[in-house]
């Protein structure tokens, strides 16, 4: 196997650094308790966007689980912290000095994404992509949801959710009402047949867009829901950041960003492909030029039957 690639002889040699002990898996090497620091600095600007990073990150420090946890929840709380930064304007409530309170987009985006879930009436919903499990938090609030299921393929990212949703102190009942699974939305997976309603906020965007294909086939041809809610970072609104800069994304791992009407296009392909009506609503600040800072489709499944569970 050859790879090819044009970087730095520094980066080159930050990568042989930490995979030369990985692929070796072999060989022993000492672990003393430095060796998160070195992993984190020699990984700096590559290993948090690696899709093998906890493999990376267990392999070089030797399957220890304490310091691989430590290591994974960093690169966690660095990739998180990039949404951090957006924020927007919200509500006209404690003003001070004329401006307004600010708020997350994430959470903008999960509350939204938790309204049109209520307001389709589904019981049985599932959060692809859940991370580290902040929208299944509010989802688990409603008792309007009858079984709510979180998928991700990141196997940390789903430990973390079980801690944040202290599903070893729930009560039997809310327990049976929630459930994490690993697993790759780029497969048919049975597990995904049966649900009211799918969310994928901000999600599609981490994938290559030769792998959408994939994910429109698992979701809409293969679990085919009565309902699909799907966000995405609208490209037209990053010349409002103060840091813009033409090219650029809003998040060190996202494979491509999207204007309103590159979003529109995709969607209506898809519903129209897979018998779905798509509906577009802007989420977070909104300019009058370009828009929102995050976009959603809504896709309800035409004339929808019940789909048999496997």
């Amino acid at each position: 196997m050859e790879l090819i690639n044009k970087l730095t002889l520094k980066q080159l040699l930050s990568h042989l650094y930490v995979l030369i002990p990985v692929c070796d898996n072999d060989k022993h090497y000492w672990i003393a308790n430095d060796e998160i620091e070195k992993l984190l600095a020699k990984g700096k600007d590559w290993l948090e966007t690696h899709p093998a990073k906890e493999l990376i990150v267990r392999r070089y420090l030797k399957n220890q689980r304490a310091m691989a946890n430590q290591a994974l929840n960093v690169l966690l709380t660095a990739e998180e912290s990039e949404y951090d930064n957006e924020l927007t304007n919200i509500g006209d409530d404690g003003v001070e000095n004329g401006e307004l309170p600010k708020i997350k987009i994430h959470e903008l985006r999960l509350l939204a994404a938790k309204e049109e879930l209520l307001l389709s009436g589904a019981k049985r919903v599932a959060d692809l992509g859940c991370g580290e499990g902040r929208l299944l938090k509010l989802l688990l609030t409603e008792n309007q949801f009858d079984f709510i299921l979180g998928m991700d393929v990141s196997y940390r990212a789903l430990e973390i959710a079980k801690e944040r949703l202290k599903l070893d102190r729930l009560s039997e009942k809310q327990t049976q009402r929630i459930q994490l699974i690993q697993g790759s939305l780029t497969y048919t997976d049975k597990r995904l047949l049966g649900f009211d309603a799918l969310a994928l906020v901000e999600v599609i965007e981490h994938l290559d867009q030769t792998r959408l294909s994939a994910l429109e086939r698992s979701v809409f041809e293969y679990a085919k829901p009565a309902m699909v809610v799907i966000t995405t970072p609208n490209a037209d609104y990053n010349v409002r950041f103060a840091d813009f800069k033409e090219g650029k994304m809003r998040h060190s791992d996202h494979r491509f960003e999207w204007t309103r009407q590159q979003f529109e296009s995709w969607g209506n392909d898809v519903a129209k492909k897979y018998g779905y009506a798509a509906t577009y609503k802007p989420v977070g600040d909104i300019d009058a030029e370009v828009g929102a800072l995050s976009q959603m489709a809504i896709f309800k499944r035409a004339a929808a039957q019940p789909v048999a569970v496997a």
